[in-house]
């Protein structure tokens, strides 16, 4: 057993649903009162994932998230049974797709230096980009995808309403606090060192 799993872990949760019923289960990280109002920062319980695919082919190709929801509704069903191999539940979540289940153990970035070849020549310019972790590729009607997830937290901000119950924020209440943002981030992690 790790030392993560003896770990019992007080964290209240949450369940959370956008406006199409789709839900998603969170651990509340924390809470802060700003101008009156109760906001929360929401990690969801199932890791998220992003199904991807490339611009172009050839090298210099680019991942491209699918984020169309025709896309993914073609390709969901393909993707929720190559993750069933991995032992993995993709789930149809708010906000995020997410998946159920272990995930596997990230490789030691130790000895990866080691194996560099040429494409390495460009990991000091990915300081700054989130990095991911790969789950599965698959094909569906010629096209290759990939899902992965990211290796930094994936939080969702909520506002606690009147009947104390979690909400989404709506894009004019995004545009709202986001000039809070900074100093809410500080608010919210200061607390946390």
């Amino acid at each position: 057993m790790s030392p993560e799993e003896e770990i019992e872990w007080d964290v209240p949760t949450l369940t959370i649903a956008d406006d199409r019923g789709r839900s998603i289960d969170c651990f509340v990280e924390h809470s802060i009162e700003v101008e009156g109002d109760e906001y929360l920062l929401l990690n969801p319980v199932d890791a998220p994932v992003e199904i991807v695919t490339w611009s172009d082919e050839g090298d210099d190709a680019e991942p491209v998230p699918l984020s169309d929801d025709e896309d993914l509704e073609r390709i969901f069903a393909t993707a929720r049974a190559v993750l069933a191999e991995e032992n993995l539940t993709l789930k149809r979540s708010a906000i995020v797709l997410t998946v159920e289940g272990e995930l596997p153990e990230i490789p030691d970035e130790e000895g990866e230096g080691d194996d560099c070849d040429d494409d390495c020549d460009h990991a000091d310019d990915e300081e700054d980009v989130e990095e991911f972790q790969w789950l599965a590729s698959f094909f569906h009607e010629g096209v290759e995808y990939a899902i992965y997830t990211p290796l930094d937290p994936f939080f969702i901000l909520a506002r606690v309403d009147e009947n104390g119950q979690p909400q989404l924020l709506p894009p004019d209440e995004i545009e709202r606090i986001e000039g809070l943002l900074p100093s809410l981030e500080e608010r919210f992690f200061e607390g946390l060192d």
